[in-house]
């Protein structure tokens, strides 16, 4: 039988917690598996900084926007998972009575921009400043300014996956990592056209293009492009075009990510084989508990009997959903399939 071609949902999301963060447009819900073994899920709206702008609409402009928008929801959602797990009562020490009295209601979200953007600053450090001063040490034996922008890459793209790799070996991280798989796994169901069940989600592939992890992976990618070709002398303003040019990195970066949700030619598949390479570090085989969670997070926020029906020509009959069949479901499972993976982190991320 002919494989099912992939259709583009625009829902996506971020694993939490013991739990899935699904976006819809301007919803997301966050549901998380409590100690108790219940599932909490909590709805949500979130506009973003340039809510209404024409800035959204442009080009590589939009970009920029869209990851600050992932970042600060990212945060939101991992603070509210973290609250089920917390141990014990913890006592409100002086500096949080007063940075609650200064900002007041205002506070949680003060303090999540806070830690956003003091996690970007760290990764610009790490990422960007970081390879540069270990490629200087270099200068004295390699003369050539292409070579040297090259090691640069190397170097930058090989902290970023040693990253990757060691926090993977933490078991807290290895849980989180399986339900990226879940969510993953969810969103491929739906763009596959299949009932969003347990079986089905479970036969899905764990890999998805607009995965953020993609994202990532393409950042280091056209850092390694533009500072090639964009060189100055002086070593002090190396470092601050390094750190200039973050934001035009991350709008090219999302502009090939948004391309490769949506388009399944051989040069989007080419683009996006490393991406889907290192997905296999991020994302994990799920077990059921975590498949149930994601698929609570994508109800909350997506209709998508009504997507398939639009998009696939049938209703779902619920007679399908006591035993995850459908009339075509003799399908092989597509986990093994690299070319017609779609990802499902959100579009901004």
């Amino acid at each position: 039988m002919a494989k099912k071609i992939t259709h583009y949902s625009g829902i996506g999301g971020q694993a939490v917690l013991e739990g899935i963060m699904m976006k819809n447009k301007e919803q997301y819900a966050v549901a998380v598996r409590k100690p108790d073994g219940e599932i909490e899920v909590d709805v949500e709206a979130h506009r973003g900084i340039m809510h209404g702008s024409k800035l959204l609409q442009i080009p590589f402009i939009r970009g920029i926007f869209n990851f600050v928008d992932s970042l600060l929801l990212g945060m939101r959602c991992l603070n509210f998972s973290a609250t089920f797990y917390e141990d014990g009562e913890t006592e409100e020490t002086a500096a949080d009575k007063a940075f609650n009295k200064i900002f007041k209601d205002k506070a949680e979200s003060v303090f999540t921009g806070i830690v956003t953007v003091l996690s970007l600053v760290l990764a610009i450090g790490i990422f960007m400043v970081l390879p540069y001063y270990i490629t200087s040490l270099f200068e004295e034996y390699v003369r050539n300014d292409s070579l040297m922008a090259i090691i640069e890459g190397v170097i930058r793209i090989f902290i970023f996956v040693m990253y990757v790799l060691l926090i993977s070996l933490m078991k807290d991280i290895r849980r989180v990592y399986m339900y990226h798989g879940a969510e993953h796994k969810c969103i491929n169901c739906i763009e596959k056209g299949r009932p969003l069940t347990v079986h089905n989600v479970m036969r899905s592939s764990k890999q998805h293009r607009r995965c953020g992890t993609s994202f990532l992976l393409f950042v280091m990618l056209v850092s390694v492009v533009l500072f090639f070709f964009i060189r100055v002398d002086n070593p002090v303003y190396r470092v601050l075009l390094r750190i200039a040019l973050v934001p035009v990195i991350a709008g090219i970066s999302y502009e090939i990510i948004r391309l490769a949700g949506k388009s399944n030619n051989i040069l989007v598949r080419i683009i996006s084989a490393p991406g889907m390479w290192l997905q296999g570090l991020t994302t994990k085989e799920p077990d059921e508990s975590m498949v149930e969670v994601a698929i609570a997070a994508v109800e909350a926020v997506f209709d998508w009997k009504a997507y398939l029906k639009e998009t696939f020509g049938y209703e779902v009959d619920d007679s399908w959903l006591d035993d995850g069949e459908k009339p075509d479901d003799d399908e092989q499972p597509d986990d093994g399939e690299k070319t017609e993976k779609a990802d499902s982190v959100t579009e901004e991320n």
